[in-house]
């Protein structure tokens, strides 16, 4: 968790690859703890063979069947079905706008100031309006298991959203 922290989260990510494979394991996440998602990142990258969106979209039952059946992912057939559905969804975007950052660059205004001294974990909110903006975008564009706390989660640990904390050492203040 550490090392995610202070080497990923919060940090700009532009690739469409990277960015796929974050929105896909904030999906698998959710109701999950953060660490299992972590633990078993290796193996979702494997299983999901790197994330490529072009990749994903061309999965079939016989896929389906495969990573229902792999041990070290979350097997989970709803989040598995999302997957490939968003990497369908996801290619027609990057088709649209020439990139997904580019998308995401239309929906989520800049980085707001940084958190006030005595922020706390207690004071971060969990969705805003530019995930509920984003959120409900994506859903039209067919995007699946995209509520917005997903998205917020997604924001932030892309670098749409900047929630270190004072005292933290990537805090901006």
């Amino acid at each position: 968790m550490v090392t995610y922290h202070d080497d990923e989260w919060g940090r700009p990510v532009a690739g469409d690859v990277e960015l796929f494979e974050r929105l896909s394991l904030e999906c698998f996440q959710a109701g999950l703890s953060w660490a299992t998602i972590l633990r078993k990142r290796k193996q979702f990258r494997v299983a999901f063979q790197g994330f490529d969106p072009a990749v994903v979209a061309r999965f079939d039952l016989a896929d389906r069947d495969r990573l229902m059946a792999d041990r070290g992912i979350v097997r989970n057939g709803l989040k598995i079905d999302s997957t490939i559905t968003n990497a369908l969804a996801f290619q027609r975007v990057v088709a649209h706008f020439g990139s997904f950052d580019a998308y995401l660059r239309t929906l989520v205004p800049p980085l707001a100031p940084p958190w006030p001294a005595g922020t706390g974990l207690s004071d971060l909110p969990s969705r805003s309006p530019a995930s509920d903006a984003l959120s409900a975008d994506l859903k039209a564009r067919g995007f699946r298991f995209v509520g917005s706390t997903i998205v917020y989660a997604f924001m932030e640990s892309v670098g749409l959203v900047d929630d270190h904390l004072p005292g933290c050492f990537r805090y901006r203040g």
